[in-house]
């Protein structure tokens, strides 16, 4: 049995061992400072020790896709080793671009020096990573910037640290200490500590490695370290309950994640134990959720702060190991084989994939035969409910629907409730713009943070209602502390639908707003929505913005093209309605990103004095071969059945 294989068997025989653990964890310092003192303190230790690290050369050879993964950091390592370290030199308030630069270069470094066993990478991520131990400070006054540089240093300097001089190794060391494990100590930089969100796993999951790989002189700062991170992650691990799902969208589900399971990775490879956090409710479901929420056009529902891009996920190949579900990386193996094709030498010193070598750690030989057990519909639940339908998970042309609740203030929330995006024919037709470039707005002293109704966050185009696809009464927008909720949900064929209740984000507006989304057996999909109590006169504007052409409009009809696939929009509302377009290319401010080759269609509907007003759209990909659209249900959206 090889050292990777052995040391898999360890990690299995320690989660065994921690079966007592409860979760959230209870558990005082003397008990950690007990872990910690009958820790071996042999380095490596970090996510790897030295058995395993010495069979990587061998174990990488033994499927395509490890080789491919190793080739690739060899020849990005080679591309950075003439390339000048890192210098201090922040973007507005952040000095997270250079964090995540020397973090990528010292992982991808280090990983082909354990891969080669060639000096020069070793000698390389020395140079870089005393670079960053001679700065001031690692800017604690946003402490992501420390987290990451921390988890960076921590690495390369138990990985490499037989290979580092005592005189690099103090300087490192020290650095780890005094820019960010003693950081905390000062009241100014501890608000990260109880964090909800994602900052509360990738700052402890950064300080806790710097905690481990010095424990040996610090024993007593790494145990309270490493208790601060148990009583206080839980509290960013809540947003995985009751089922996976992620309240920040899967951009950042990529980000928290993957630092989370680094947190539980390094404490198992260092003290033996995760002490119960891979039991936090729905921590087992998440690998679910990332793949659920990717579209047949390789796409992410990217709700939220979030670009729509996936590329590859490393925590997902631990994620499928530990809780034994391959199908999981159904679409992660393809993802990532075509990210290495397009690796350019010239982007290897940034700070893209800084972490995806350590996929070869957790990489397993696909099995013959997958079972695909992730379901066609899925309702996301917990503080931002999304649902999700699929025709098909091997139909790369498969139709694709995903709607989203919850409410604007959620972290990282946008006015994008009731929103949807569509996949079918292999083209995203409607799409979300994603986030606005952060330095972009406080270089102009704007309030992009504050989620109150009268903030510059909801002045931004991208963020607010006019900017998604969803509705708008009289240009105003919805409100942010309202919290819309998924009031049905059926997976059930031939209809699988939900409807989401999205009247308290329209609070003073209408009295009621729902929307029902559905896909069809014929791979339409059909959208619902009824108005109640709203003033006579005024005016709802139903939208969608795509990167399809709009062609003339035949009536209710309105036929998109993109190459040579394209999509109808049927309206068939009550009343006569006709299409229209909006600009998105060139939105309305001078803070606003342009958002190109997008344009937005729909249609507006005056309420007459019954104040109800109702919108049925249907969508039909250009392969459907049997429209289903006499059979549409004229009921609105809180009267779906089954």
């Amino acid at each position: 049995m090889n050292a990777i294989a052995v040391a898999g068997v360890a990690a299995a025989s320690t989660v065994t061992a921690g079966a007592d653990w409860i979760y959230p964890p209870k558990i005082k310092l003397d008990q950690v400072r007990e872990w910690v003192r009958r820790a071996p303190k042999k380095h490596p230790r970090i996510l790897a020790d030295t058995a395993t690290l010495a069979a990587l050369p061998e174990y990488v050879r033994r499927t395509a896709e490890r080789s491919a993964l190793a080739r690739a950091v060899i020849e990005q390592a080679d591309a950075i080793l003439p390339v000048a370290p890192v210098r201090r030199i922040k973007r507005g308030r952040r000095l997270l671009g250079v964090s995540r630069t020397c973090l990528k270069r010292v992982v991808w470094l280090a990983t082909a020096y354990h891969l080669t066993g060639k000096r020069e990478y070793a000698d390389r991520c020395r140079t870089e990573m005393l670079a960053a131990a001679r700065f001031a400070d690692w800017n604690p006054s946003h402490y992501l910037d420390v987290a990451e540089m921390a988890f960076g240093l921590a690495l390369g300097y138990d990985w490499l640290y037989n290979e580092l001089d005592p005189a690099s190794r103090e300087t490192i060391r020290d650095a780890i200490l005094d820019k960010a494990l003693r950081v905390p100590n000062n009241r100014r930089y501890r608000h990260w500590v109880r964090a909800s969100n994602n900052w509360g796993q990738v700052c402890h999951g950064g300080m806790v490695a710097g905690a481990l790989a010095v424990m040996e002189d610090e024993p007593e700062l790494a145990a309270k370290t490493v208790l601060r991170a148990l009583r206080n992650v839980p509290r960013s691990m809540a947003a995985f309950a009751p089922n996976g799902s992620y309240p920040e969208g899967p951009g950042y589900w990529g980000y928290g994640t993957t630092y989370n399971v680094l947190l539980i990775a390094e404490l198992e490879s260092a003290l033996g134990t995760d002490f119960g956090l891979s039991k936090a409710p729905g921590f087992d479901r998440t690998g679910e959720y990332i793949n659920v929420v990717t579209g047949p056009s390789g796409l992410f529902f990217n709700y939220s702060d979030g670009g729509a891009g996936r590329g590859p996920e490393p925590p997902l190949y631990w994620l499928s190991k530990r809780f034994e579900r391959p199908d999981w990386l159904l679409l992660e193996r393809g993802i990532l084989a075509k990210r290495l094709r397009r690796l350019d030498p010239k982007t290897a010193a940034g700070q893209s994939d800084r972490l995806l070598p350590t996929a070869l750690l957790w990489m397993e030989k696909a099995p013959a035969n997958v079972s695909v057990r992730m379901p066609l519909s899925w309702k996301g639940e917990g503080r931002t409910p999304i649902a999700v339908f699929r025709a098909s998970w091997s139909d790369p042309n498969a139709t694709f629907v995903a709607l989203k609740a919850g409410s604007p203030s959620a972290p990282h929330g946008q006015m994008d409730i009731g929103t949807f995006v569509l996949d079918a024919d292999g083209v995203r037709w409607a799409v979300d713009l994603g986030a606005e470039g952060y330095h972009r707005i406080e270089s102009r002293g704007m309030s992009l943070w504050s989620s109150a109704q009268r903030s510059d966050r909801w002045k931004i185009f991208r963020q607010s209602n006019l900017g998604h696809n969803t509705l708008v009464i009289d240009g105003r927008l919805q409100i942010a502390r309202g919290f819309a909720e998924i009031i049905r949900f059926s997976a059930a064929s031939p209809f699988p639908h939900a409807v989401v209740d999205m009247s308290p984000v329209y609070a003073g507006q209408a009295e009621t707003v729902r929307r029902g989304v559905a896909l069809l057996s014929s791979g339409e999909v059909f959208i619902r929505d009824r108005l109640t109590g709203l003033k006579p006169g005024a005016v709802v504007r139903w939208g969608m913005i795509t990167p399809g052409k709009p062609g003339e409009s035949a009536g209710p009809a309105l036929e998109l093209r993109l190459d040579n696939a394209r999509l109808t929009l049927h309206d068939m509302s009550p009343a006569k309605t006709d299409w229209r377009t909006w600009e998105t290319a060139t939105p309305p401010n001078p803070w606003d990103s342009p958002n190109p080759n997008t344009v937005m269609v729909g249609f507006e509907a005056v309420a007459p004095a019954s104040g109800v007003v109702d919108f049925a759209v249907l969508a039909t990909p250009g392969s459907c071969r049997s429209s289903r659209r006499p059979e549409v249900p004229t009921a609105p959206p809180s009267e779906w059945r089954e």
